[in-house]
Order: structure tokens, then sequence, then C-alpha cells
């Protein structure tokens, strides 16, 4: 499949839980606002918290849009104030229900796809490279085994490896959607580079 070599797909999650508001959907409409510069064609999703329509929007964006990069952004409710750079996404272990009720068969993704795939984005160079002023970055190869996860592996999967995911914390008075959109901004830029790297 042949990728559009400047289209870039951003996609963040709806609300689930006690979040009403997801700080990745928010996040991801603040950094639209600033763009990936004037030679990136960016296009950005809102996915449910729910694992089929999840995979089926994916599956979407690689069969219409065939981007560069997808990169989706999930909220970790358990990080303060931290940004986690996902490696990989893992095939099964996926036991909690979604906002529908819903828990994949025999906890799996795709029934015969590999056990884990990592994203052709090395996660491990970019969080070594990257700063983001006021909030620290981590680097992660379990991105949770929940629709995050699951979002992920279908990506990485359907993208051949072109996918990379990033866990952002709540919405505070300091952090707000605008700074984690701003840092998104810086991140994705960073990754970006990969690519051309990858390319040229």
């Amino acid at each position: 499949m042949d990728s559009n070599s400047n289209t870039v797909v951003v996609t963040g999650f709806g609300p689930f839980r006690q979040h009403l508001v997801n700080s990745s959907w928010e996040a991801v409409k603040e950094m639209s606002k600033l763009g990936l510069g004037e030679n990136i064609d960016l296009h950005i999703m809102q996915l449910p918290v729910a694992y089929r329509k999840a995979k089926e929007l994916v599956c979407k964006i690689w069969g219409t849009l065939q981007p560069l990069l997808t990169v989706h952004i999930g909220l970790a409710s358990s990080s303060k104030a931290i940004i986690i750079l996902e490696q990989c996404g893992k095939n099964k272990g996926y036991k909690e229900m979604d906002v529908c009720g819903f828990c994949p068969e025999d906890g799996c993704c795709l029934l015969d796809g590999p056990e884990r795939i990592e994203s052709t984005i090395n996660m491990k160079t970019l969080w070594k490279n990257i700063s983001v002023e006021g909030i620290d970055v981590a680097f992660s190869r379990d991105a949770g085994r929940y629709i995050c996860d699951y979002t992920y592996y279908t990506s990485l999967y359907y993208g051949n490896g072109r996918a990379a995911f990033i866990h952002v914390p709540p919405l505070s008075k300091l952090l707000t959607a605008d700074f984690l959109g701003r840092a998104l901004q810086i991140i994705i830029l960073e990754m970006l580079k990969q690519c051309g790297e990858k390319t040229e």
C-alpha cells in the first residue's frame, strides 16, 4: 500500500467512564489549530472508546487516506504530569468492557495477528531527543490492554507499522488543552523527521 507522503492523521478519543471531557481529543483539536507545517495535509478524527467502532474507523483511515503516518492520542487517567510515548501494540489480553459493554472475543484484536507489532517510529530515540518545557516525557512498551492498545495494534497492523501512540494526562489548571496541543505538535514534528529520514 503506497502512502500519501504528505497526509498525517491524528486521532483522539471521546468520553468514557468519569472522563466526560477526554484530554486526548481536546489536545488534538488544539494541535490542529497550530498545524504541522504547510507541507502536511493534516486530518483529525475522534474515535469512540469502543473496540469495534474504533477498529472500523482505523481501517477506514488506512484504506481511504493511506497516510504517511497516523498518530493516536489517548488519555492515561493514572498519569499525573507526564506524556508517554508507546513503542508497540499488543494483540491479546483485552478483558475490559468498552463504553458499549463489549469485550473482544478471546480478548484478542486479530485472531491470526502477531503477538506484538512495533512502530516504525523509534520512540526511544524520540524520547531521548525530545524536550517539552513544563512536562516530563516517558518511553513505554505497554499501552495498557484497553481501547488505546487495541486501536494502536490495529493501526500498526493495517498501516505496516506507520502508526504511533502518545498517552497524555488529564486536563488540569497547568496542563490545559492548549498546552498539550503545543506539546503534541513538537512531538509529532519530531516523528515526521524520522519518517523523512526513512524515505530519503
